[in-house]
């Protein structure tokens, strides 16, 4: 029966991500799920964002489908036809500041266009956790449930959970270079439920930037708003973080674990149906890359990907660069347009040079093919969360090196619990780089760690087939649901 008959329509989910591109793509992966259960969609982005994805995709990429609409509010912020991610801290202080007004009034004039047409009232909100301070008042203004979707994982959420203590503790601003010497930050923290030998070090970094920043208080802010929500949706699933699972379901109601979404979406979505054509990426994929993939050897391609938001200065971009160049394995590097600070990704000749033939460079790319191409055998990776867990599910093991947010708690469970990754020095020097791809890729240490990502790939197939747990998450949150 088609999900979008008449009898299937009294459920209307409004679905609106934080404006990041890993946001954005877990969020659709959400909305995907929840039309193919026979709810109408409406799917908001930002108007920059809307701008820039049908720059990317075309201009009729956004005209949606029978049951799924695509609409905006404003960010507030001045507009720009600049093709790069906005400015993370002026983005996180419009979402508190100049979101919550438009989004109130989307809800409205959709409950008030309802009785003409053929969109139901609006009955429930899926908010990224991230932008709750913008939904959480409209969903008490028109009394509509609100379930926040958490794009990060527990053990970076628990981190987060942390930042009110810390500041109470005086724990924080980890300010001075000289704690990182005297072993400051390497206090072991032993009041997190679900976790053990956790360092101050391995919490999220904006706990590093201290109380009076604005990114320690958006975050902070943003967990204890959790409470307010009906229900939350962490994108992880029971078997990877069993333990703090338990812990963050003594915490909160509904909590449930529903991942890897790519996965449940493969199993639920039909390859030829419409709903496979709606796609998230802000830059133009080049899938060329693909064909490239093809004419290599199974497992002998490195993927390299900083994620949309992560800046490398040009040293760093040109340590990498030998690195890579000095490892003699073939690799494939996405190196998006504005991802070294300040300055163009001029590389040098050296480099181009010594990889001719065994390089690609892109400047954005469809990472899940990538990662499931036969011919990825790693993948140097900011440990953003999407990245991880889009890695675990096709088993390819990393490289690691995190930026910032949640992506040192990330890396510290990718290489340390999970033992799916090797770890980079965040001092970025060539030798490294060199030794470590060679070690991921044909080393004794690289070994042991796709053995590892093999385990927990066949485990994420197990949570999302139609018995598995995240797959029976999925089916409670929409039973639990009001109608």
């Amino acid at each position: 029966m088609d999900p979008q008959s008449a009898t299937a329509q009294r459920s209307h989910a409004v679905c609106i991500p934080a404006p990041f591109q890993s946001h954005i793509g877990a969020m659709l992966k959400l909305a995907k799920l929840l039309y193919t259960k026979g709810f109408y969609i409406s799917f908001v982005n930002t108007e920059y964002n809307h701008r820039r994805l049908l720059k990317s995709r075309g201009p009729q990429a956004l005209n949606g489908i029978r049951g799924f609409q695509f609409l905006t509010i404003t960010d507030g912020l001045p507009p720009t036809d600049v093709d790069s991610s906005q400015d993370t801290a002026a983005l996180c202080d419009a979402v508190r500041k100049n979101m919550s007004a438009p989004f109130s009034d989307l809800i409205s004039n959709l409950n008030r266009s309802a009785s003409n047409s053929d969109v139901p009232p609006v009955t429930c909100i899926f908010s990224d956790g991230f932008v709750s301070v913008a939904t959480n008042e409209a969903a008490q203004e028109f009394d509509i449930p609100i379930i926040h979707l958490w794009t990060i994982p527990i053990c970076a959420f628990m981190g987060l959970k942390q930042y009110q203590m810390l500041k109470e503790k005086g724990l924080t601003p980890l300010k001075d270079t000289g704690y990182l010497t005297n072993g400051y930050q390497g206090t072991v923290i032993d009041w997190i439920p679900g976790t053990k030998n956790i360092k101050l070090w391995d919490l999220p970094a904006f706990s590093n930037t201290g109380p009076d920043n604005s990114f320690f208080n958006f975050a902070m802010d943003a967990v204890e708003r959790a409470r307010t929500a009906s229900a939350m949706i962490v994108h992880t699933f029971d078997a990877l973080e069993s333990e703090l699972l338990k812990a963050l379901s003594s915490m909160f109601r509904r909590v449930y674990a529903i991942g890897p979404l790519s996965l449940l979406v493969k199993n639920l979505v039909k390859e030829e149906g419409p709903l496979k054509s709606i796609d998230c990426n802000l830059w133009r994929e080049d899938t060329e890359c693909l064909q490239w993939l093809g004419s290599k050897e199974p497992k002998s391609v490195l993927y390299v990907n900083f994620g949309s938001i992560a800046n490398l200065t040009r040293e760093e971009l040109v340590e990498f660069a030998m690195g890579l160049a000095n490892s003699k394995h073939p690799f494939l590097w996405i190196i998006r347009p504005d991802l070294v600070s300040g300055d163009s990704a001029v590389l040098p000749q050296e480099f181009i040079k010594e990889t001719e033939g065994r390089s690609m460079l892109a400047s954005w790319c469809p990472q899940e093919a990538v990662l499931d191409h036969l011919s990825t055998g790693g993948f140097l990776t900011h440990c953003g969360w999407n990245s991880i867990i889009e890695s675990v599910s096709a088993g390819v093991p990393m490289l690691c090196w995190p930026s910032f947010g949640d992506q040192r708690s990330n890396c510290t469970y990718a290489c340390s619990i999970w033992e799916i990754g090797l770890e980079l020095s965040s001092v970025v020097k060539r030798e490294e780089v060199e030794r470590l791809v060679k070690e991921l890729m044909e080393g004794d240490k690289g070994k042991q760690v796709k053995e590892r990502i093999t385990e927990w790939k066949k485990l994420a197939q197990e949570a999302t087939n139609p018995n598995g747990s995240s797959s029976i998450e999925f089916e409670k949150l929409l039973n639990d649901l009001p109608t």
